[in-house]
């Protein structure tokens, strides 16, 4: 991979140079204290380098942090302001490391697989708070040369990719390329540039022949750019959009444009979709000024966006750059003893960052043994029961940086409980070795000076846990020797001495008294002797005197026997032994020898202490648990083994494991311990170790799970909800931070103001979040508060800001009527009818119905009432459910009342009396009568249908005519038409249908109709209303409009009136005639504009006036919100 080569280690001012003049922009950030300072950073720069086009090129920075305060900051820019951190990919790649010896940092920025757009200038900028350095460098991309083909018909080529005979012929690779000559005589320097700025289209050939350029395509290119072109004016933009906006992820942009019409309308695109407004995309229009802006940009936003106004639009490309992720938290050495847990953990830039862990060049991935989490920002590798072959270096990589910690595994120590003795044995007699040591997996080998012991007949060997035996059986004289027992994998060896006692009778026939020569000097004190328990004893008392000495070893007042036994007496001629095999704590206690023969006795007292590791500490317990942690006590052990206690040593598991991991490795003084780092939720169970000068207990009992949990936070918004003379109605919301264990219940109590003594009210804990609290004091004012209960215990408790009075608070009685209820009710036959009307009054209100005035006594009625509201319902309406229902609410003597129409309806009767009036060409001329049964509501039309008597098929002729009459034309010559009418309403149409009494007959063409003579009719009449005006109640605040029909010929003049006075030109009113149709519009009438409203038609043969009356009435709830606001 070719490198930009590496500058000389002193670099000149000349040198220096370029980089002070680009690294201008860090002059300008601020730092405290004044500007930042440009210091020369740089140990070493990138240099300016000529790659071949698909090559990978590599640039190396770096840069000295030995006086530096913290970490510098390093840019990589192409041109003046395209951050290259926000292009991290496969084409552009970044990676940074430190070395600690040297405090330099190093960065290097690879671009892979070069290409023509690569080319340009570069520049790398380090900044640490005060200070900041900069350097540019030039990236040349080269084509790679091709090789003139050997046959130059395989020069010839065709464009595309369709096949052989697709595409022009291409003749390009026939071109042959120029060598550069080198030019023998120096030539003037002339900006090349500056003349065909100047010069002609038609003579840049020339021009460029002249001075020797061969790429006249690149020429062009260039020239193009250099030119400024004037911008074309656009008769929509005053400002259009930059060409390009950079923004870092995350961050929000903003795109204005400025337009010459300030009331036009403009859509904004992205990648030619339109965008719609939401929280990202936000849309604002101030004058003649539009702008987009962008919230929490993300790498999508990175794309192309248009302001389009009309047929006009203006282009701009926004560049969303992504920093590169890396490493915040370094890698630290770990140093672990072997079958110990291990964890690597570092800290990355930016959450959901991929991170590669690596071991020897070697990438780790997840396997039974190996664990890799991701919590975040932090990233852990975990390595479970280390061994020695995972000493090494482990690195950790992001595309940004890189961190290395070393791990170091330490071989596992042995510990002897327990070593062997040396034994003296007489002729076949038993000799037994045995030690015991820490760890039961532990196998060795015995050896018997040097040479290894194979088992026999005589010679066993035995593995029991922790404790490893050697018996010989039948000692021989050659059994004597040194034995040791070697552990495999440990520098360790325990070693004791056999020896083989002989038998000699020597005569000597003079007398001496007995002595007894007991030495326990060793032992610290005078005749006192310490043995480890399960260790054997062995006392050899010399004894002297003349005859032999009969001995007797006694135990208090028991003598101890000579017999074999665990505690026995050897004795031999001038030597008696106390042995004890495998010490308990029983044979603790006073021992006294007595020796006599004919010449005298002698006696010597001795004591026997025994000691032994502890008993188990009791009672292990939890006494309190934390958000992650737990308080742990137990009880010190019955038994402290003959020794002082050191100390306890904890372990902890959970529930359902059998892994145990420990919790401290010194010993632990207290009896009182508090666990951390556990995991809140999650069950766990202790244990504990008992620890003294002989060694370490057995674990004590499990203690009783338990769970490391946090009391909730406090519960919110606690408010008072309803006061009585003696109760409190309270409500509140849940905790906002509850946690693993939940919320068992709310404890509710209450104080007296400027008191502190919490009654509380609910023993048991309430699960709902609503309590009435009864037996309170009346008239006195009092404190509220609410705890949150749950395993842990109580949690901060919410309490009321302002005391409550105890008092019953009367509220008049109001009912709230539904909008949809002040209005007639419809509904048709069968259907269910449930109105829910809500009303308020303290105390309880008496509720009454009534139908019509009368009580209501339908039982097919129902009335329902809660302290709120009341409901009637109907399970299936009937035509006799119709009628004016009315609602009372009644606190003493306060009362409110509410009327409710309901109108039951049906489908109507059908009409009556059809007849065919009159029957001309072919034509029928209908009427008919309404219906008797209307249905309850009005008629909405009529259904006309036809059939003739040959086929008798009927066919509509009109649907939905409102008037009793009506022409069915386009009839058929020579047949005889009966006709069929339905009438309709809102249910539908009728079940019955009226046909008509007679039929029309279509006579035939050669039949002579005697036309009669046209009479004109005078059309003249005086005012006559067809529709009169209709009473009206209408609700303050809305417009709303009266309207009637009058015919008249001449047209009449109209003339409205409000209590007999004529209503002129008030902008309030608006008029209206729309052929013979007048509508008065009132705008927002108020209480003033009710009242007597008339119309009146005046022309010269008569007039006529048509009257109603308008009420306007005021919400009540509007009326007691502007009563309240003044």
């Amino acid at each position: 991979m070719p490198e930009a080569k590496k500058p000389a280690a002193k670099t000149d001012k000349a040198a220096a140079a370029p980089a002070d003049k680009e690294g201008s922009e860090c002059r300008d950030e601020t730092v405290p204290g004044g500007q930042s300072e440009l210091t020369g950073l740089f140990v070493e720069r990138p240099e300016s380098t000529t790659v071949i086009k698909g090559k990978n090129v590599t640039f190396v920075a770096k840069v000295d942090s030995s006086d530096l305060l913290r970490k510098p900051n390093m840019k990589w820019l192409k041109g003046k302001w395209l951050d290259l951190g926000s292009k991290a990919g496969k084409h552009v790649q970044f990676k940074e490391a430190y070395d600690r010896n040297s405090k330099v940092y190093t960065y290097e920025m690879s671009i892979i697989k070069v290409v023509e757009g690569d080319a340009g200038g570069y520049r790398c900028e380090v900044t640490s708070k005060d200070k900041c350095d900069s350097c540019t460098f030039e990236v040349t991309v080269e084509a790679v040369q091709e090789e003139q083909p050997a046959n130059i018909l395989d020069a010839f080529k065709r464009s595309g990719d369709a096949g052989e005979d697709a595409g022009d012929l291409d003749f390009s690779a026939l071109l042959k390329k120029r060598e550069k000559k080198a030019r023998d005589e120096p030539k003037e320097d002339v900006d090349v540039w500056e003349i065909l700025k100047d010069a002609k289209p038609c003579d840049y050939e020339k021009i460029a022949f002249d001075y020797g350029i061969t790429d006249l395509r690149g020429l062009l290119k260039r020239l193009k750019k250099m030119k400024k072109v004037e911008p074309k004016k656009s008769d929509a933009f005053l400002k259009k959009l930059e060409q390009c906006y950079s923004v870092d992820k995350g961050k929000r942009t903003q795109m204005h444009v400025e337009l010459h019409d300030p009331n036009v309308q403009v859509k904004w695109l992205k990648n030619g979709v339109e965008i719609k407004p939401s929280a990202k995309y936000v849309f604002e229009c101030v004058g003649n000024k539009r702008t987009l802006t962008i919230n929490k940009c993300n790498l999508s936003d990175d794309a192309a966006y248009e302001c389009v106004v009309g047929e006009e639009k203006s282009f701009t490309e926004v560049f969303v750059k992504e920093p590169p992720v890396t490493i915040t938290k370094l890698l630290d050495d770990v140093h672990v003893v072997v079958g110990e847990k291990v964890e690597f953990e570092c800290e990355v830039s930016e959450e959901g960052a991929n991170v590669k862990w690596m071991k020897d060049g070697v990438e780790l991935t997840k396997d039974g043994k190996i664990r890799i989490k991701k919590d975040g920002k932090k990233h852990t590798l975990v390595i479970n029961e280390a061994t020695i072959e995972d000493i090494g270096m482990y690195y950790v990589y992001t595309n940004g940086g890189e961190s290395k910690g070393e791990l170091e595994v330490e071989a596992k120590e042995l510990e002897v409980l327990q070593s062997i003795a040396d034994l003296s044995v007489k002729a076949c007699e038993q000799a037994m070795f045995k030690c015991e040591v820490s760890d039961e997996k532990v196998v060795g080998k015995w050896f018997k000076d040097g040479v290894e012991v194979k088992p026999g007949n005589r010679i066993k060997m035995s593995h029991i846990g922790r404790i490893h035996k050697l018996t010989i059986d039948d000692v021989k004289p050659q059994d004597e020797g040194n034995y040791t027992f070697v552990p495999e994998g440990y520098a360790l060896s325990l070693s004791a001495k056999l020896n083989f006692i002989e038998i000699k009778i020597e005569y000597v026939p003079r007398q001496d008294p007995p002595k007894i020569h007991l030495d326990t000097s060793s032992t610290g004190s005078k005749n006192t002797i310490v043995v480890v328990a399960g260790n054997k004893l062995r006392l050899d008392v010399e004894i002297t005197g003349e005859p032999v000495p009969t001995v007797c070893w006694m135990k208090g007042d028991t003598v101890i026997s000579e017999a074999e036994g665990r505690v026995r007496v050897e004795t031999r001629t001038t030597l008696s032994s106390f042995v004890i095999e495998g010490a308990e704590r029983p044979d603790e206690g006073q021992y006294s020898i007595i020796v006599t023969n004919p010449a005298g006795e002698d006696r010597a007292e001795l004591t026997v202490k025994i000691v032994d590791v502890p008993n188990p500490p009791e009672n292990v317990r939890c006494m309190g648990v934390g958000e992650d942690t737990a308080t742990i006590t137990w009880d010190p052990p019955k038994f402290d083994g003959g020794a002082p206690i050191k100390g306890y040593l904890m372990e902890r598991k959970k529930q359902g494991s059998s892994r145990w991991t420990k919790l401290n490795f010194e010993v632990f003084e207290s009896t009182t311990y508090e666990a951390k780092k556990m995991i809140e939720g999650v069950f766990y169970e202790m244990r504990v170790f008992a620890v003294n000068g002989i060694g370490i207990s057995q674990p004590s009992g499990n203690s009783k799970p338990f769970m490391p949990i946090a009391p909730t936070s406090e519960p919110t918004r606690l408010t008072v909800e309803d006061v009585t003379d003696s109760t409190c109605a309270l409500k509140w919301r849940p905790p906002e931070r509850v946690g693993a264990g939940g919320v068992d219940g709310y404890i509710i109590e209450w104080c007296k103001e400027g008191e502190d003594n919490w009654v509380a009210a609910n023993k048991e804990p309430v699960d709902k979040n609503t309590y009435r609290v009864k037996g309170l004091p009346t008239g006195e004012k009092l404190l509220f508060r609410v705890v949150a209960m749950n395993i842990a215990g109580r949690s901060p408790p919410c309490t009321m800001k302002q005391s409550v009075t105890i008092r019953e608070i009367m509220e008049y009685p109001k009912i709230r009527l539904p909008r949809q209820l002040r209005t007639k009710f419809i509904r048709k036959v069968g259907e269910k009818i449930n109105l829910v009307i809500p009303f308020q009054g303290k105390p309880r209100p008496v509720v009454n119905w009534l139908k019509d005035g009368e009580p209501l006594e339908n039982k097919s009625v129902g009335i329902r009432t809660s302290d709120f509201d009341t409901i009637l319902f109907i399970r299936s309406a009937e035509r006799d459910h119709s009628g004016t229902y009315t609602l009372s609410v009644q606190i003493d003597n306060m009362q409110d009342k509410a009327d409710i129409h309901i109108q039951i309806v049906d489908k109507p009767g059908p009409p009556i009396n059809v007849m065919v009036t009159d029957v001309w060409g072919f034509n029928a001329a209908l009427e008919w009568k309404p219906p008797k049964d209307t249905g309850n509501t009005d008629i909405t039309g009529y259904t006309i249908q036809k059939a003739d008597k040959k086929t008798q098929g009927w066919f509509t002729v009109y649907e939905h005519n409102r008037r009793p009459s009506c022409t069915a034309s386009d009839l058929v010559m020579g047949n005889e038409y009966s006709f069929r009418v339905f009438s309709e309403n809102i249910c539908g149409l009728s079940d019955e249908v009226a046909f008509s009494k007679n039929t029309a007959i279509i006579g035939k063409t050669d039949l002579e109709y005697n036309k009669p003579a046209f009479k004109e009719r005078d059309m003249s009449s005086s005012p006559k209303f067809t529709a009169p005006l209709v009473d009206r109640v209408v609700v303050a605040g809305y417009s709303t409009a009266i309207s009637c029909a009058v015919r008249a010929y001449p047209k009449a003049k109209i003339v409205w009136m409000k209590n007999k006075m004529i209503i002129g030109e008030d902008p309030k009113f608006l008029m209206q005639n729309n052929q013979g149709v007048l509508t008065l519009n009132i705008r927002k009438p108020s209480q003033f504009d009710g009242g007597k409203y008339s119309c009146k038609a005046i022309n010269d043969l008569g007039e006529d006036e048509v009257e109603c009356r308008l009420e306007v009435r005021v919400l009540k709830e509007k009326k007691e919100g502007d009563e309240e606001k003044k």
